[in-house]
Parts: C-alpha cells; sequence; structure tokens
C-alpha cells in the first residue's frame, strides 16, 4: 500500500497547516452544510434573476421576418431571416423549431453569408492573360462541357473525380451525386473525407 504523502505548508498568518487528504469529521460536516445551505438558496431563486423579454430595436423598420430552414446539410436547421427590399438583412435562430430546438453550426449562423458576401461570385470568370474576365452563362457552359466531354473521349468516364463540398447545400450534393453517375463513374467523394 502506498504511503500518503503530508504536504506542509504555511498560512499567511504564519500558522502552519497541511493539505491532507483526510479531513475530520466535524470540518466535513461544517463544509457540507455550508454547500447544501448555498445550493438551497441558489435554487430558490433569490440568487437568480428571471430573464426578461425586451422588444428589439430595429435599424431595419420597413423588414419583415421570414421562417425558412439552412440548407447547408440535411438536417435543416430554422432560421428566421430578416428581410427588407427583398434583401436578407440579419438572421436569428429559429428558437420554437421542431429539429434543431434552437441550434445552429457554425455554417448555418453564417447562413446570410450565402447570398450577402462581397466575395460570392455571381457569373462566371475566365482567366485570360492572367486576369479574371466575366463571360456569359452559355460560354461557361460550352467550354465546360466540351473539355468535360474531350476529357470522357480521350480517357474515359473514371477520368474525372467529383468531389462534394461542405459549401454546397444538399440539394446541390445530391444533384453533383446524380450527375457523377449519368456521367458513369463511382469516382466521387466530399471533402470532409480528404
Amino acid at each position: 500500500m502506498a504511503a500518503r504523502k503530508i504536504i506542509s505548508r504555511k498560512a499567511p498568518s504564519g500558522r502552519k497547516f497541511t493539505l491532507n487528504p483526510k479531513v475530520a469529521r466535524r470540518s466535513f460536516m461544517k463544509i457540507a452544510a455550508a454547500v447544501t445551505a448555498l445550493t438551497g438558496l441558489a435554487l430558490s431563486g433569490r440568487l437568480t434573476k428571471e430573464a426578461e423579454a425586451k422588444a428589439k430595436k430595429s435599424p431595419y423598420s420597413q423588414s419583415k421576418i421570414v421562417r425558412t430552414i439552412c440548407t447547408y446539410c440535411s438536417v435543416g436547421c430554422g432560421i428566421y431571416a430578416e428581410v427588407e427590399n427583398d434583401v436578407w438583412v440579419r438572421q436569428e435562430i429559429a428558437q420554437d423549431h421542431p429539429v434543431s430546438r434552437g441550434g445552429h453550426c457554425c455554417k448555418g449562423a453564417g447562413a446570410i453569408d450565402m447570398v450577402n458576401s462581397e466575395k460570392r461570385l455571381k457569373y462566371p470568370l475566365k482567366r485570360q492573360n492572367g486576369r479574371w474576365v466575366k463571360i456569359s452563362w452559355e460560354q461557361a457552359m460550352d467550354e465546360i462541357c466540351s473539355k468535360l466531354l474531350d476529357i470522357r473521349k480521350k480517357y474515359g468516364p473514371d477520368a474525372v473525380h467529383w468531389n462534394g463540398s461542405a459549401k454546397v447545400s444538399t440539394e446541390m450534393a445530391y444533384l453533383q451525386r446524380k450527375l457523377a453517375a449519368f456521367w458513369g463513374t463511382n469516382n466521387i467523394d466530399h471533402q470532409a473525407r480528404i
């Protein structure tokens, strides 16, 4: 049996005391009574205060609240989107949503950036002479499709790897999986596994 080490220390008053795991029964009873009394006091409501609901002061006076869901994953957490002049200006977590019950992951908390980010691409870009140039959707689709078909014809359908993204919605991921199947390959994965 291992011996217990008793550590001696001096209190600020200069009196010597020991940090011993053995506590006297009388001291234990005093500590237990104090903890019980404080716990009872805390649970009685004297130390806690009921939260008060206050109306928000909204800088968006003409806004309306639209109930929607986050599309980043298949959970579909609830969001209250505040919309003014058809622009999503602010969001709150839907506390009464039956699935998420007021919870969000970090992507859902920033779902507003999916449509409002300054870095969001709104049209196709093509790199020409070291610079990004705006092109039409038709031109982008034609060029991408023709290059993909050339690769498929030359190397076969398994020459292309389809990679999913955590930045797309559940529906977009579903369509990407279907596209890979129609392409004729099973070379598809998700960035979470890579």
